[in-house]
């Protein structure tokens, strides 16, 4: 008899949960001698001269590669992209070693990527004095949003790019900042409210804007593809359950391809070995985040394998770059934040995602119900748990 779907994907959602507590307890017995010896810059140090030092505001622009999943590292920033660009070449090449073919498209990636470092240089070089406050600002907001969202909508090509990079680059910033500051701070919520606010938001007023646009042209609708479901049960196991789960981290910046995350992971944990206060805001909490983050991948695959089989994708990556890592921060990395971040993103996320984008009109972009979920389900989750009892305590069992 043929095993069930999630009896076959069972063993590789054991190994990836064993996997994301080993690394986590390893990391946290390893973090104090290696904080005794640091090699690279603490994050405190990059925020300092990032303000009015020109090496340091380049490098804080490297970081925002990897800002959305709270890591802010300038070697997993670098390594992020080479592995990117790799994996792009093997996909141009045809070689199946490429993984997962980002954006959909062998030639969307490149435009992609132009558009969207082209608005991380006006984020960070327009808006990055604001550094001179001695504050953390957003300046990442318009990498993995806008820029992309505009050139997957209306096509790869150069104007699309320029006119996605440019207008993401100089809106999207305001708004996240605004919302932060006149808003959830004073509501005491996480940042991550506004950084999405200012996508979903500025990913509206942009795409609305591009239809009155004389140079944008909405292309033909695509014909839709039928997902092979017999195909997909064929491959379904613990190989593609973990490439799956790593697909996810860079499924944010459109890429979805597992050398991709592999190479953000793997520089993040170099800087990570290099100086722990550097990733994470200098928050020490770097591995309570990546651990949280796996969970919440894999947990949220391992529900809803059901919908990757008839759909072929659904947006379990949303609570990676939100709420996961956001309960984390907000209640100091303890387990239960850990353990509650993982499940109730992993639960709730996806299908607000999934909900909102059934509703939007198809010159919007995916991303605005991606965005937009991860702002409601961050917040009120949030909410809940700072009045729940005994959950602000080290350990409650």
């Amino acid at each position: 008899m043929q095993k069930s779907l999630h009896a076959k994907l069972l063993p590789g959602y054991l190994a990836v949960l064993v996997f994301s507590f080993l690394l986590y307890f390893i990391m946290v017995a390893a973090e104090k001698s290696l904080l005794a010896h640091p090699v690279l810059f603490d994050f405190n140090t990059w925020l300092a001269a990032a303000a009015s030092e020109p090496l340091y505001r380049f490098l804080w622009l490297i970081g925002d590669i990897t800002e959305p999943q709270y890591y802010k590292s300038v070697i997993g920033g670098v390594l992020t992209m080479v592995f990117a660009l790799t994996a792009w070449l093997l996909q141009r090449a045809g070689n199946k070693l490429g993984g997962n073919v980002m954006c959909g498209s062998v030639k969307t990636w490149p435009w992609l990527v132009f558009a969207s470092f082209l608005a991380l240089f006006i984020s960070v070089y327009l808006y990055g004095d604001n550094l001179d406050k001695g504050a953390w600002i957003p300046t990442f907001v318009p990498f993995v949003s806008i820029p992309g969202a505009v050139v997957l909508v209306y096509g790869p090509s150069l104007k699309n790019a320029l006119t996605g990079g440019i207008i993401g680059g100089l809106v999207t910033f305001p708004i996240s900042y605004w919302t932060i500051e006149w808003l959830w701070k004073p509501l005491e919520l996480h940042v991550v409210l506004g950084n999405v606010a200012g996508m979903w938001i500025g990913g509206i007023l942009v795409l609305e804007l591009c239809r009155v646009l004389p140079w944008m042209k909405l292309p033909p609708p695509a014909a839709p593809v039928g997902v092979d479901e017999k195909a997909f049960l064929n491959k379904a196991g613990v190989f593609w359950f973990v490439r799956r789960t790593l697909a996810d981290f860079t499924e944010s910046h459109y890429y979805a391809n597992e050398l991709a995350s592999i190479g953000m992971i793997a520089g993040t944990l170099l800087s990570w070995a290099l100086n722990p206060a550097h990733p994470g805001y200098g928050s020490g909490l770097f591995p309570a985040i990546l651990c949280s983050q796996f969970l919440t991948a894999a947990t949220g695959i391992f529900l809803f394998a059901n919908e990757y089989k008839t759909q072929g994708w659904f947006p379990t990556f949303t609570p990676i770059v939100s709420v996961a890592p956001a309960i984390v921060l907000t209640f100091g990395g303890t387990m239960q934040s850990i353990l509650f971040g993982a499940l109730i993103g992993a639960l709730f996320t996806p299908v607000v995602a999934a909900l909102i984008n059934r509703s939007i009109p198809p010159h919007w972009s995916g991303m605005i119900g991606c965005t937009c979920s991860m702002m409601i389900c961050s917040g009120i989750a949030i909410m809940l748990l700072k009045y729940t009892p005994g959950f602000g305590l080290p350990w409650f069992f």
